[in-house]
């Protein structure tokens, strides 16, 4: 229940800041409202795979998560999770509209990813000056999370 409450925040927060998620090839959208008169629409982690970990005896798989529309680019994350954890965060796609969007980007990624391993969920905080960008990330982090099950 913790977790849909947090995935409705952080799509909710996403719409609000003008994001908008486009479907890709793969994904399904589901349309999510509140109780209040606000909504907005999410579409599910698109592709999920399995690959053997380096240790042989563990298994990581990896999801991919929605294309996150936002007016400076694309936000696309994967995420991989070995034995119940998020053991890493890969940007696909990161705003890139404009110079000063793609070195925003640059910069908050990995802190974002940081964060995100730490809290081992979407549920971070965003990134100052990056507002965003982050948002978008986290919004395509939660449908890779979605589709993990996670």
């Amino acid at each position: 229940m913790a977790t849909a409450l947090a995935s409705a925040g952080i799509l909710l927060a996403g719409w609000q800041s003008g994001a908008h998620i486009a479907e890709t090839g793969t994904s399904t959208t589901t349309s999510l409202s509140s109780s209040a008169s606000t909504g907005g629409s999410a579409a599910s982690g698109s592709t999920g795979s399995s690959g053997s970990a380096a240790s042989g005896s563990t298994t990581a798989a990896t999801y991919d998560g929605a294309s996150v529309q936002t007016r400076f680019g694309t936000v696309q994350v994967q995420v991989t999770i070995q034995d119940g954890k998020i053991t890493e965060v890969t940007p696909l796609q990161l705003t890139d509209a404009e110079r000063k969007s793609a070195q925003i980007s640059s910069r908050a990624a990995p802190v974002l990813r940081s964060e995100v391993i730490q809290a081992q969920s979407a549920n971070v905080q965003t990134i100052g000056g990056a507002t965003v960008t982050s948002d978008a990330y986290l919004t395509s982090l939660q449908a890779a999370l979605d589709a993990a099950h996670f």
